[in-house]
């Protein structure tokens, strides 16, 4: 079984094994159970005995076993069996069978939330809390806040009394136990300062702990309690003993000195002087890996004092002589960001970039130039002098960042540059290939050049520079600037003055500082991937709470009067897509119905015993479109190469595949066969593939069924297939049932229904995701592009103040007894920029998951 081979025909058999007393045998023939219960749930229910049974046993690791396994076997009638044993084992008198069932209750909740809140499990587990065993006690909270992660109900608060249960278990239960204990107590707030000074001092010891998670979290627990006490004797107090912890970490192995950084990155943003002293411990040794490096040179710079401005220098101009040329880059940068940061250590900064740029090394010299233009930025009418160095340089520039820089330094400081308007002629004579970012600086610095200096030569260049800009370029940010330009020389040169060389507001290093919101968010992540992303866990953890909409979005949705009724037509008419005079309103219109969850695939089917449908000769037209992508490669099926996608052609479902042979031999006699899968797909005919001779390939259409085939279960987009010839076994693999292939002509809606629909619809129906890699280039060839695929645009509209575009679509999928699932999809994105947040409505929030990934895949 677990070399992946299907014994699921034992069952029976293996089931009768159960009443052995060998409990190594007991353990496996469990293991076989958990595996195969979900494709033999009517077989399962004859282990329900023994297990019953086996929960009563005199041997506590029987007993948690069985709890453990039925726990396990995500299947309805034998989770009805598991309530009885599981309530006994709450109470029973071995703390392993204890904390083995306090666990299962996490399990048995997942499967069935209500059954847990009737029959009074969360309760019993909240006793558990006051338990004599420290690990029960750990078990207990470890079961509660995954059960309240998935509750929008208040599970499990961390009270007074229950407080002092948690922290008497903490010295005494192992260090995972440890860590689901902080992990609790960091949520806590305490009552006022002396409650978390009382936490903190009960915290504190497990600093000094082996496991990195476990100090992480100890970390993690007095940060937060922190913020409740008043005394900065006691803040400076904690800050020296949190250094020598965090400083150990940073000599682990790179991966947890990578994890330990992220942190720690986070935590010097918040409280600085925890490490304030300990810069030293940060510097780059030479084995470092490049990503520990990165992680190193950030804290620095954060750390970098007018007390340790001289070391840390020394540092990064020995880091900008290195090979890496990544690493280079980032030291000059941190250089240039020290300078921002410290004025009185500014000129120290900027004589160690004058002594790299006279190493001659050319992304050396331009990363040093991208950082003085922010210098010059930050301190203005000071550090001039060295610009005719820089001036030395221009010959060595080819990135567009660094030439942008020059130019900007050229045109802002062009009346103490003799020869400025022949060093921007030298950009000039490229101006039409150049990228638009060199082309706007260059355009800005012709026209201060032209306003400090309007002699006849600037006059000339300007002229260029404008009828390029506006004539011979495609790019609308280019053409506007140049004809306010254009417009403001030409009407009031004084007013162009005013507005070209006004005074610049003073710049910061902000780079890499975040929100003061997200940051107190991600320090209550520490110790988890939350705190390694910097991104807070909803962004990337696609189990979540459903999102509720923004209020904007609330009152659009709510907004307007249209004289119809109360719940329609918040869109206005003049942005919304007219609707063709044939367009099936009667069933766009049709009333929503939950849906019930369509079934998951069942992994463990026996494909090899299933009839497989035979092959006839003919061949089937040959698909058009896009090349098929491998689904089953040669190297897998002895030089067998299987291309496939499914697609939807005229209202039908087909399996468009590929088959190549590789191998030295003739084959034929293809079959297939599909496992049981969410929308029921089955082949509705043969499999019309002709013998393949070595070296030659056949393409066929093969016309699928829904609904034939269904499996139990959440949804899934797994299709499990098989494939055989008369030359080779069976192959086995699995192919994503992509939702867009299963989109329905008539899915199009009226703006009125749209709007009735989002509103009937509760929120908790409602589900947000944001694909950062889908893109919207232009909005026209979009709705376009999803309309082929019958998604199907309703409105449009500009939100002001990010200049996002919100496109409002619809669609259906079929599903079973002739029933079809409505989606309304709101998508919000910067047109032209990489990133779409996606927010779904339907009454079946489960099937959301799958549509995320058609639409990720449509605006790819």
């Amino acid at each position: 079984m677990t070399v992946g081979k299907d014994v699921s025909m034992l069952f029976t058999d293996v089931v009768n094994c159960m009443q052995t007393e060998n409990l190594e045998l007991k353990k496996l023939v469990y293991l076989y159970l958990i595996n195969y219960a979900k494709s033999q749930p009517d077989l399962a229910i004859l282990a329900v005995n023994t297990f019953v049974k086996d929960s009563q046993d005199p041997n506590p690791l029987i007993r948690a076993l069985a709890v453990r396994t039925m726990g396990c076997i995500r299947v309805d009638k034998i989770t009805e069996y598991l309530c009885d044993p599981l309530q006994r084992c709450l109470k029973d008198d071995d703390p392993y069978v204890r904390k083995t069932a306090a666990i299962c209750v996490a399990k048995l909740y997942d499967i069935n939330a209500e059954l847990v809140e009737d029959r009074g499990f969360l309760e019993t587990l909240k006793d558990l809390i006051s338990d004599s065993n420290p690990m029960v006690v750990a078990n207990a909270v470890a079961a509660l806040a995954e059960i309240q992660e998935s509750s929008s109900k208040v599970i499990f608060e961390i009270t007074s009394h229950t407080l002092f249960k948690l922290l008497a278990a903490l010295n005494e239960c192992t260090e995972w136990g440890q860590v689901f204990i902080l992990d609790a107590l960091s949520s806590y707030k305490a009552k006022d300062a002396r409650d978390a000074e009382n936490i903190v001092e009960r915290v504190t010891p497990r600093l000094q702990h082996a496991n990195c998670a476990v100090v992480l979290s100890a970390v993690k627990v007095i940060l937060q309690q922190m913020e409740h006490i008043s005394s900065q004797d006691v803040i400076r107090t904690l800050c020296k003993k949190m250094a020598p912890p965090l400083v150990t970490l940073i000599s682990a192995e790179p991966e947890i000195q990578y994890v330990a950084l992220r942190n720690i990155n986070l935590i010097v943003q918040k409280r600085p002087l925890i490490l304030a002293h300990e810069i030293k411990v940060f510097f780059c040794k030479y084995n470092d890996p490049i990503y520990v490096k990165m992680e190193k040179l950030e804290i620095m710079i954060k750390l970098a004092s007018d007390r340790n401005i001289d070391q840390v220098l020394l540092e990064f101009k020995e880091y900008a002589t290195e090979v890496d040329v990544d690493f280079v880059r980032k030291a000059v940068r941190a250089i240039g960001r020290c300078a921002i940061k410290l004025e009185r250590a500014a000129e120290k900064c900027i004589g160690v970039l004058l002594d790299l740029i006279k190493i001659k090394v050319n992304y050396v010299v331009q990363e040093a130039i991208i950082v003085i233009k922010d210098i010059f930025r930050r301190y203005p009418n000071m550090y001039e002098s060295i610009i005719a160095t820089l001036c030395e340089n221009l010959d060595t520039l080819d990135e567009p960042e660094a030439k942008a820089s020059m130019i900007w330094i050229i045109g802002e400081y062009a009346e103490r540059i003799d020869n400025a308007d022949e060093l921007l002629e030298s950009f000039l004579e490229t101006f039409p290939e150049e990228p638009a970012q060199v082309q706007l600086q260059l355009l800005t610095a012709a026209v201060k050049l032209f306003l400090k200096k309007p002699t006849e030569r600037p006059q000339e260049m300007i002229q260029v520079v404008l009828n390029n800009a506006t004539q011979e370029t495609d790019n609308p940010d280019l053409r506007d600037r140049a004809y306010i330009y254009w417009r403001l020389l030409s009407t009031d040169p004084e007013a162009a003055k005013d507005v070209v060389l006004a005074e610049k507001p003073t710049i910061s290093d902000d780079s890499n500082q975040l929100d003061s919101s997200l940051l107190d968010e991600l320090l209550g992540n520490i110790a988890t991937l939350a705190s390694v992303y910097h991104k807070p866990p909803e962004s990337f953890v696609s189990r979540v709470k459903t999102v509720q909409k923004p209020e904007e979005d609330e009152e659009y949705l709510e907004g307007q009067d249209s004289g119809q009724n109360e719940s329609s037509a918040p869109i206005p008419d003049s942005v919304v897509a007219s609707v063709p005079a044939n367009a099936n309103r009667a069933a766009s219109a049709a009333p929503v119905q939950p849906a019930a969850a369509p079934p998951m695939p069942d992994l463990m089917s026996d494909l090899i015993s299933l009839d497989l449908v035979p092959v006839s000769e003919p061949t089937a037209a040959a698909p058009s479109g896009p090349p098929l992508p491998v689904i089953f490669p040669a190297s897998a099926g002895q030089g067998l190469q299987i291309s496939g996608r499914l697609i939807r052609r005229d209202g039908q479902v087909f399996y468009s595949l590929a088959f190549e042979n590789n191998t030295t031999g003739p084959l034929d006699g293809f079959q297939i066969q599909f496992n049981k899968n969410t929308f029921g797909l089955a082949a509705a005919g043969p499999l019309q593939v002709p013998s393949l001779l070595p070296g030659t390939k056949a393409d066929t259409l093969l016309p699928m069924l829904l609904f034939q085939n269904l499996s139990v279960g959440p949804p899934s987009s797994v299709l499990q297939v098989a494939v055989k010839n008369h030359q080779q076994p069976v192959w086995y693999f699995t192919d994503k049932i992509p939702l867009q292939a299963l989109f329905l002509e008539d899915g199009k809606m009226e703006r009125g229904s749209f709007l009735e629909t989002w509103k009937a619809l509760p929120d908790s129906h409602e589900v947000t995701r944001d694909l950062p890699t889908a893109l919207i280039s232009s909005v026209d060839a979009t709705v376009e592009k999803l309309s082929s695929s019958n998604l199907f645009y309703i409105a449009r509209r500009m939100l002001k103040d990010t200049n996002q575009d919100v496109l409002y679509l619809s669609c259906k999928v079929p599903y079973v007894s002739g029933k079809s699932i409505p989606f309304l999809v709101e998508l919000t994105a910067l047109v032209g920029s990489p990133g779409v947040k996606c927010a779904v409505k339907t009454p079946s929030p489960e099937m959301s998951p799958l549509l995320f990934d058609a639409i990720d895949f449509l605006l790819k």
